[in-house]
């Protein structure tokens, strides 16, 4: 009767395999511990699941919070979304002047500004002439690209990608060369105005890279 109880925990099958080779006594207990061992595991596909959406949705955060603070330059690709408008939601690379063709307002300077700044310089040029009170968004398609030089296997212009330092991007050209010089790397940064642009600085492997850099990895003579 306790044993008949006590199964209804476990599965059948098992059952019947403890009663063949086991004692009644011991076929009781196992029948009334193992499920409340069973109880006790933690659920580590749950927890594994919970952990990789808490890391992602981390992730995604950070990303939004980078590319809030981005500014936009020559190269980069950005989506401009006007909710319930389809013909003003279009997709624009940013020209070599810094600017996109926008419906209705011509030509839009928009480098160096960033993705917010974006948003507010599209709704003031939509209202009130064509839109009493436009619901815009910009996010960015696809990024300008970053370039690597010297002695790196694969020198070139490569895809930007969030997250970027100086070890990955020069993975991405195919590593160093023998002769390369790791402490002598050099980051030319796509500043605001031509003094800051100008400038090289020196870079450590972790350093990060922004889109539209330019670095430098040059020849050891030891």
């Amino acid at each position: 009767m306790l044993i008949t109880s006590c199964s209804r925990y476990m599965n059948s099958f098992y059952m019947n395999i403890f009663s063949r080779f086991l004692s009644p006594q011991l076929t009781l207990f196992l029948a009334c511990v193992l499920p409340s061992l069973f109880a006790l595991q933690p659920n580590h596909a749950f927890a594994n699941t919970a952990t990789n959406t808490e890391t992602k949705a981390a992730s995604s955060t950070a990303n939004n919070n980078t590319n809030q603070l981005y500014r936009l330059g020559v190269g980069d690709t950005i989506q401009i979304y006007v909710f319930g408008e389809d013909e003003l939601s279009k997709q624009f690379k940013i020209n070599q002047r810094g600017s996109i063709n926008y419906p209705f307002l011509g030509e839009v300077s928009v480098n160096q500004l960033t993705l917010s700044d974006v948003e507010q310089r599209i709704v003031n040029g939509l209202k009130p002439d064509y839109l009493i009170n436009p619901s815009v968004s910009v996010s960015i398609v696809e990024y300008r690209p970053f370039f690597i030089e010297g002695e790196v296997k694969k020198s070139g212009a490569y895809a930007y990608q969030p997250g970027l330092t100086v070890a990955k991007a020069v993975a991405l050209a195919g590593g160093f060369t023998e002769r390369a010089s790791k402490s002598k790397i050099f980051i030319q940064r796509a500043g605001i105005n031509k003094s800051e642009a100008n400038q090289a600085t020196n870079a450590q492997l972790n350093s990060a890279v922004q889109p539209g850099d330019i670095i430098t990895v040059k020849q050891s003579f030891f």
